[in-house]
This record gives structure tokens, sequence and C-alpha cells, in this order.
């Protein structure tokens, strides 16, 4: 019976090749804390890079519909793109004039329209895309969701060398991308989940949760950097760096426990096995025989566990009011004197 208990030593696991790397260098197993670790790091950097190209539209939207000449902050940069000589403006011309169709008098209107159908495409994929991650292996599910984000992000950027004027291809290119980017909240959750037990899970999630904040300041800072080159590399540049950390994630991501053949300290196993003995269970949930399935839960279902439905309302209006910001403060403050009104205060 003592044999039935013991943990697998040679049953071949879907390890990453990075993982398998890290072991053959390391000469050994990577320990559970070291998977632990690999998963924070690996999911934290993937969904800032999910964050980071999402931000790039709220910073790109003053140069493809500018300020008129007579409403608003002059910016130092369109004050010198204004009078600067004719042979001097070069490129500038992107900051100073816009982009057609969006430089023109609905130009703000057509550029809410590209928001409403991202956000609307991005909250219907989110449904789907939990589906599909309780039925799929994350790691690939992830990696396909960020190449194929980072490639619809470079397609909008594209559109700048390829002088492309036509909304609809902004549209379409935007809810494609849109769909990708659902793919990264609901994965990048269930890995972590998959890693940490409840007694850490609120001190982690919080820590790690961090990942938001340093994704928009990155993508605002890549933006803003790149924009005088071009309004295209602000999203041809996240969309490489989003497509590069998916590659990361399909060689470095465990997705599970399980996958890897990892298992905590010998003690706390032979707690749990302590229990299923006095609990009569005769067959091992840690057996060499045994996998465990999870029966995933449906739309019905789920709305009908305890405590999804506040969340998901207070999460419905901390969003509005999120998105409302990341999405149009820096147009709004790049079309108003606020910012020179308080520049004037300072002084």
């Amino acid at each position: 019976m003592g044999s039935q208990h013991e943990l697998p030593a040679d049953r071949s696991y879907s390890k990453p090749l990075g993982i398998r790397f890290l072991e053959y260098i390391k000469k050994a197993k990577l320990s559970y804390e070291s998977h632990q670790a690999i998963v924070l790091i690996v999911t934290f950097f993937a969904y800032a890079s999910y964050h980071a190209t999402r931000k790039t539209t709220s910073i790109v939207k003053s140069a493809l519909d500018p300020q008129s000449s007579d409403v608003g902050l002059k910016f130092p940069w369109r004050i010198t793109y204004l009078s600067a000589p004719a042979e001097s403006k070069g490129l500038s011309w992107v900051l100073g004039d816009g982009w057609a169709p969006f430089n023109g008098s609905d130009g703000t209107a057509l550029l809410g329209q590209l928001d409403v159908a991202f956000l609307s495409v991005y909250a219907l994929g989110m449904y789907f895309s939990g589906h599909m991650g309780d039925r799929m292996n994350l790691r690939i599910f992830l990696t396909v969701g960020m190449v194929g984000t980072g490639l619809f992000t470079s397609l909008f950027g594209a559109g700048y060398w390829a002088k492309i004027h036509s909304f609809y291809y902004y549209l379409i290119v935007q809810m494609i991308a849109g769909l990708f980017q659902s793919t990264g909240w609901p994965s990048v959750v269930a890995v972590v989940g998959k890693w940490f037990g409840k007694k850490k899970r609120g001190l982690i999630m919080g820590i790690w949760n961090a990942h938001t904040s340093v994704g928009n300041i990155t993508g605002s800072l890549i933006a803003s950097a790149l924009l005088s080159y071009g309004w295209g590399w602000s999203f041809v540049v996240p969309g490489l760096l989003i497509a590069f950390m998916g590659l990361v994630v399909f060689f470095f991501l465990p997705v599970s426990p399980e996958s890897v053949g990892a298992y905590r300290e010998e003690d706390e196993v032979d707690s749990l096995r302590k229990s299923e003995e006095e609990e009569g269970v005769t067959e091992p949930l840690l057996g060499s025989n045994t996998e465990l399935k999870e029966k995933a839960v449906g739309f019905i279902e789920a709305w009908k566990i305890p405590g999804v439905a506040p969340f998901a309302f207070c999460l419905f209006f901390a969003k509005l009011v999120a998105y409302t910001f990341l999405y149009w403060l820096p147009y709004y403050i790049s079309h108003t004197g606020i910012l020179l009104y308080f520049l004037l205060l300072c002084i």
C-alpha cells in the first residue's frame, strides 16, 4: 500500500522548453518555489504588455486628430511646428496636421467609435476566452493571444507607412485586436490561481496586480517617445514587445504544478496523504495513475457562485471610470487649457 503513495519520478510531463533548459543548466529539477517565481514574473510582464499596447491609442489620438490652431493649449511641439520654416518641417506634419479621416470635423466621433468597437469586442471576447481557456492549454492559448495582439496592433500602425486613410480598415483592425486582447486576463488569472493557495492569494494578487499600472505607464512612455518619428511607431514597437513576450510565455510559462511535475515540500504532501487516509480515500490524489480533471463552469453556473454578481457590478463601475481616463484623459488635456492652468498655478 505504501508504494501507492510514492510521487511519480519518471513520468513524462509537458514541460516548456525554457523550463527544461533551466533544469539542464541547473543539473536538477526546479523547486516548487522556483516555478512559482517564474509564473509570477512571466505573467506579470505578459499582462503588462497587454496594457502597454492598449494604452497607445490614447496617446496617439492627439496626433490623429490634433487641436486647431485657435483652440485649446498650444504644446511646445505644436508651436515649434507652426513657427518652423517649411523646409525643416519634414516628418513633423504628422503631429501638426493629423491623419485622415480622423482630422476632419467628425474626427473625435470616429475615434470614439474605434474605442466602442474595440471594447465591445473585448468584452464579448472575454466570455468566449474564459470558456476556451478552460478547455485548452493556457500556455498555447495565451501565446496565440499575445502574438495576435501584437500583429494587429502593428497593422494599425502600418497604416502610417501604407498611407491608409480608410476608417473601416482601422475599425476592423481594432475589433480583431480587441478579440485577441480578451485572451489575456482570464488566462493569467487562471495560471496564477493554479500555483498559489488561498492563504497567500490576497497578498500575491495585490502585488502582482500592479502589472496594469506598469503596463499603462510603459505604453504611455513608449508611445510618447516615438510619436515624433511618426505615429505608426507608437503602435508597432508595443506590438513587437507583446509578441516577444508571447514567445517568452510559450517557452517558460508552466500552466500548473501537474503539467511540470512540481510538488510542494514533502511535509505538506504527507499531511495531504494523512487526511486522505483519515477520510477513507483509497486512491491517492497525487498518485501516478490519477489525473485531476476539472469540469468547466458554464455562464449561468458562474453567476450562481456567491459573490460573483456583486463583484461583477462593482468591477463594471470601476472599469467605467478607469477606461474613461485611460482612453480619453491625454486627449482631453491636449485639447483644453487645463494643463496650462495647472502650470500657471505652479508658477
